[in-house]
């Protein structure tokens, strides 16, 4: 048997940062709406990534819900952390639209631009509660 957490039957999300001058995705699976008035969101963020350090230097992300089209994205945006391997920008930019410097994917399922709410630390991962 599988443990739930390695089963992926939810949506994927990705989550577009920009800070000091850098950009970047990641792939989110930790999500969840929270609240309805207002909408929040809750998006765990993994430890020493670059969409965190983006997070803790700006209030404002792009929280997208991927389509099934770009499931290939998942090990670009995943398993390449901007912070020490490559700018995943490069990668993405035949895709992207750009959203007041947030940039955003043309065929994503939707999108939201957020502003951050309040932070908890949540074992390896920081817990950012969006709206």
């Amino acid at each position: 048997m599988r443990r739930p957490w390695n089963i992926v039957d939810q949506p994927v999300y990705s989550l577009a940062t920009y800070a000091d001058g850098h950009f970047n995705m990641n792939i989110c699976t930790y999500v969840t709406a929270v609240s309805m008035s207002p909408k929040m969101y809750a998006v765990a963020v993994y430890h020493n990534t670059k969409t965190l350090f983006n997070l803790q230097n700006t209030d404002t992300a792009v929280l997208q819900l991927l389509s099934t089209e770009q499931i290939k994205l998942v090990n670009i945006l995943g398993k390449n952390r901007g912070i020490i391997t490559i700018r995943k920008i490069t990668c993405t930019r035949k895709i992207n639209y750009n959203l007041a410097r947030l940039s955003c994917f043309r065929k994503c399922c939707g999108f939201i631009i957020t502003k951050q709410k309040t932070v908890i630390p949540s074992g390896d991962h920081e817990l950012f509660c969006l709206m």
